[in-house]
């Protein structure tokens, strides 16, 4: 077995799986809470108003980490699909069933966030921009992942097509990373890019980076904590269940 192999069995267990991540929960809760706050008041009450945009710029220390939570889960929604449909992981199916509704809640703050910001630059909640209706599509694909996953009588029905949306609705993904490059749209660009580095004052840039880290923290802590909460629901209703054919 390949040591990928070997990892992924590892963790194929649930319990084992609950007692990996269920001490390290409440930390990690605290660190996100803590970074996500920090990197929030630094922003709006310390950190400079941008010299064009003001300080409705502000609304970036939660927009900007949003967005990026919830391509990312996305990403990572596609990435647990492919593990569920090749390797039928079975972790993978559970952990997808709960990044949906938690990738959804950041899209859909992504979305208002964006729009109080649009509202005083463009003098409208919403346009139909590229990268605006391409996030607005990520936020239904995740709430068709939601409601496939239910759709079936037999559950590994609607977790296999639910994995099959999610490794489609990926490409959705280069879509909003690319719009603003393949369109002329409205929104700005990339202020932040791998390859272009950062056109932001250190100032600005810092408690942004502190925000994102707390977003991306908080979102790995929610999507753990219904996995354990799932986990144990599963472990209850297993037991009833055999307590009533006992008692049959």
């Amino acid at each position: 077995m390949s040591k990928t192999g070997a990892w992924l069995h590892y963790f194929a267990n649930p319990g084992r799986f609950l007692r990996f991540v269920r001490p390290a929960l409440p930390w990690a809760a605290a660190v996100s809470i803590a970074l996500t706050v920090l990197g929030i008041v630094w922003g709006y009450a310390f950190a400079p108003a941008d010299w064009e945009q003001g300080d409705a710029a502000r609304i970036m220390y939660v927009h900007v980490p949003a967005a990026w939570v919830a391509m990312s889960g996305y990403a990572m929604l596609a990435g647990v699909s492919f593990f569920s449909i090749v390797w039928r992981h079975p972790l993978a199916d559970l952990a997808a069933e709960e990044i949906g509704p938690v990738g959804a809640g950041f899209t859909f703050v992504c979305l208002v966030s964006g729009a109080l910001w649009g509202k005083p630059m463009w003098g409208a909640y919403w346009v139909w921009d590229a990268r605006l209706t391409s996030v607005l599509v990520l936020f239904f694909l995740y709430l068709g992942h939601i409601a496939l996953i239910r759709a079936f009588d037999n559950p590994a029905h609607g977790h296999r097509a639910a994995a099959i949306l999610a490794l489609v609705g990926a490409i959705n993904l280069p879509i909003i990373v690319f719009s603003v490059q393949w369109w002329n749209t409205l929104h700005q660009g990339n202020t932040i890019s791998i390859s272009g580095g950062a056109r932001i004052y250190v100032t600005m840039l810092y408690p942004l980076l502190i925000s994102t880290l707390g977003f991306y923290l908080s979102f790995l802590t929610l999507v753990c904590a219904r996995m354990c909460a799932a986990i144990m629901e599963r472990r209850t209703r297993t037991l009833l269940v055999a307590a009533a054919e006992r008692a049959a």
